[in-house]
C-alpha cells in the first residue's frame, strides 16, 4: 500500500512534464503526429488518475454514512427499532408541534405490544385515539414541550376487569427539527398483577379478621363456660362441644373459600385458553350432590345435550366450581319435595342472554359480558322452587359475605362467598351472570298507597297463586356457533342417585 502511494505522488509532476513536452513539440512541424499521440496518452492517463481518486473518496463517504443509517447496537446486531419492537411493554414515540394543538400529537412509532394493547396501526396514529387519559396526555406534553421526565399511574376499565398501568415519558433530542417538531418517548407498564396482589392481601386480612371474629368469640365463650359453671354438667358439655365443632367447621369453610377467591382474583384478568365440556360438568356436579339432594328430599333434574358434543372456552375445574356453587345454593333454599332444575343450552346471543324469561319476575344482570368480543354463548341455568328473593336484595347478591335478610340463620350453612366466587370465575371467562327471582306477593308491599300523609289500603284484587322461584344463569363464550340442528338431549331426574341415561 505504501508503494502504491509513493508511485501516485509523482503523477502530478509527470502530467506537468508531459504538458511541457507537448508545447515544445508543437513548434516542430515534423513532430505533429507524435504530438497528437502523446497528448492523447497524457489526457487518458490524467483522466484515469482522477477517476481513481474520485472512487476512493466516494467509498470513504459511504463508509462514514453507513453507521448512521443502520443504527446498530453492535456491528452485527439488530437495529434499535428491532430492539424496541421486541420489548414486552408498550413503547411509543410521540411527535408534537404546538402546545395548544392537542390533536396534532401523533404516534410515529409503536412496537408490537403497543399495537396490540392500544389497537394502533404499524404506522401509528393520533395519540388521543389510543389513550384518552388526561393525566397521561399531560405527562406527554410535559416531556414534549417542557423537557421534563416523569411518570403517572392510571387505570382502565373493561367491565369488571380493571387494569392498572404506569406511564413513563421522557423527551427525545432531535438534530434537525422541522417546523418546530418535538419528540417524546412513552413507555407503559402493566402493574395489574402487583396491584391485585396488594389488594388481595389487604382484602384477605380484612375479611378474615372480620368473619373469623364471631366464631372465635363463640368458641372462647363456650370454653370459659366449660371451665367454669358447666365443668361437671355432661349434658351441657356435649351440647357446647357440638356447637364448638360447628363453629370450627365454619371457620374452616371461611378460610377455604377466602383462599379460593384470592386465587381466582389473582388470575382474573387472564382469560382461559383451553376447552371444557359444560354438559359433562353439570352431570358430574349432579352426581356428587345426589346424596345431599336425597337427604333433603329434593329432586334434581338435568336438561342438557349429551356430553362430548359442544366444547366451550373455559377452565374445567372452575366451571365445575360455578355449577356446584349454584346447585348447592339452590339445594339450601329448595323446600322438601320440590325440584331443582339445571338447564344447558348453546348458541345463545348476547341480546337473548339479557332478555327476561319470566315477565313477572324480578331480574338483574350481575355481570355483563363485554360487547363485540364473543358472538355466541353457552348458558347453564340453575332454578329452585324456594321462597324467592325480594327485588331490593338482588343487587347485593354477589357481594362478599352477603346473605339475604331472613336467611342468615337456621340450617342453611354457608359463608356468603359462594356467589362472589361464581362471579369472579365467570368474569375471568369473559362471560355473564343473571339472576331472576319471584317472591311471594304481600299486601303490605304492593297494595298500600300513601296519600295526604295517611296510609290507605288499595282495593283488594283477587289473589292468584304465585309460583316462587330463583334462577341463576351463567354464560360462557363458545369457540364457534354449533348450528341450529337440535342435538340429542339428556333429560333425567333423581331423588336418590342418578342413573345412566342411555
Amino acid at each position: 500500500m505504501e508503494k502504491r502511494q509513493s508511485v501516485w505522488k509523482f503523477v502530478p509532476v509527470g502530467t506537468v512534464i508531459g504538458c511541457a513536452i507537448l508545447v515544445a513539440m508543437a513548434f516542430l512541424p515534423p513532430m505533429h503526429l507524435l504530438t497528437i499521440i502523446v497528448a492523447l496518452l497524457v489526457i487518458g492517463y490524467t483522466a484515469i488518475r482522477y477517476l481513481v481518486l474520485l472512487g476512493d473518496a466516494e467509498e470513504k463517504i459511504r463508509a462514514l454514512k453507513v453507521p448512521e443509517k443502520q443504527n446498530k447496537v453492535q456491528p452485527l446486531g439488530p437495529s434499535f427499532q428491532e430492539v424496541l419492537r421486541a420489548v414486552p411493554d408498550p413503547v411509543m414515540i410521540v411527535s408534537g408541534h404546538e402546545p395548544d394543538d392537542i390533536a396534532a400529537r401523533r404516534v410515529i412509532f409503536a412496537n408490537d405490544a403497543a399495537q396490540t394493547v392500544f389497537h394502533l396501526r404499524p404506522d401509528g396514529g393520533p395519540l388521543v385515539g389510543a389513550i384518552r387519559v388526561p393525566e397521561v396526555l399531560e405527562n406527554v406534553d410535559e416531556a414534549l414541550f417542557g423537557g421534563i421526565t416523569g411518570s403517572v399511574d392510571f387505570e382502565t376499565s373493561g367491565g369488571a376487569r380493571d387494569q392498572f398501568w404506569r406511564a413513563f415519558s421522557a423527551p427525545l433530542p432531535m438534530e434537525k427539527a422541522h417546523d418546530g417538531q418535538r419528540l417524546a418517548l412513552l413507555v407503559i407498564r402493566d402493574e395489574t398483577d402487583a396491584r391485585r396482589m396488594e389488594r388481595m392481601r389487604a382484602d384477605f386480612l380484612a375479611n378474615a379478621s372480620h368473619e373469623l371474629r364471631t366464631p372465635l368469640a363463640s368458641i372462647t365463650g363456650f370454653i370459659e363456660t366449660l371451665r367454669g359453671p358447666a365443668r361437671d354438667d355432661e349434658q351441657a358439655r356435649d351440647r357446647f362441644l357440638t356447637i364448638m365443632g360447628a363453629q370450627a367447621d365454619r371457620m374452616g369453610r371461611l378460610i377455604a373459600d377466602l383462599l379460593s377467591l384470592s386465587r381466582i382474583e389473582m388470575s382474573e384478568h387472564v382469560p382461559p385458553s383451553g376447552e371444557a365440556d359444560l354438559a359433562l360438568a353439570v352431570r358430574d356436579v349432579v352426581d356428587s350432590l345426589s346424596v345431599l339432594a336425597q337427604q333433603k328430599g329434593v329432586r334434581l333434574r338435568i336438561d342438557a345435550p349429551r356430553p362430548g358434543l359442544f366444547p366451550i372456552i373455559g377452565d374445567r375445574d372452575q366451571i365445575l366450581q360455578v355449577v356446584q356453587n349454584l346447585t348447592d345454593n339452590a339445594l339450601k333454599y329448595a323446600p322438601q319435595g320440590s325440584e331443582v332444575s339445571i338447564t344447558v343450552c348453546f348458541d345463545v346471543t348476547l341480546p337473548q342472554a339479557m332478555s327476561l324469561n319470566d315477565k313477572q319476575a324480578a331480574k338483574l344482570v350481575l355481570l355483563r359480558p363485554d360487547r363485540n368480543v364473543h358472538e355466541y354463548y353457552a348458558r347453564v341455568t340453575v332454578r329452585d322452587e324456594g321462597p324467592g328473593i325480594k327485588r331490593e336484595f338482588l343487587p347485593r347478591l354477589a357481594e362478599r359475605f352477603y346473605r339475604v335478610e331472613g336467611q342468615k340463620s337456621g340450617d342453611k350453612l354457608g359463608t356468603g362467598l359462594g356467589l362472589a366466587i361464581v362471579k369472579h370465575i365467570i368474569n375471568r371467562h369473559r362471560g355473564g351472570l343473571v339472576v331472576e327471582s319471584q317472591g311471594a306477593m304481600s299486601a303490605k308491599e304492593d297494595d298500600i298507597l300513601e296519600r295526604d300523609g295517611k296510609v290507605t289500603a288499595l282495593p283488594q284484587a283477587p289473589q292468584k297463586q304465585v309460583v316462587t322461584f330463583t334462577a341463576f344463569s351463567a354464560y360462557f363464550p363458545q369457540t364457534r356457533a354449533f348450528g341450529s340442528v337440535e342435538p340429542p338431549r339428556l333429560v333425567t331426574g333423581t331423588s336418590t342417585i342418578l342413573k345412566d341415561a342411555g
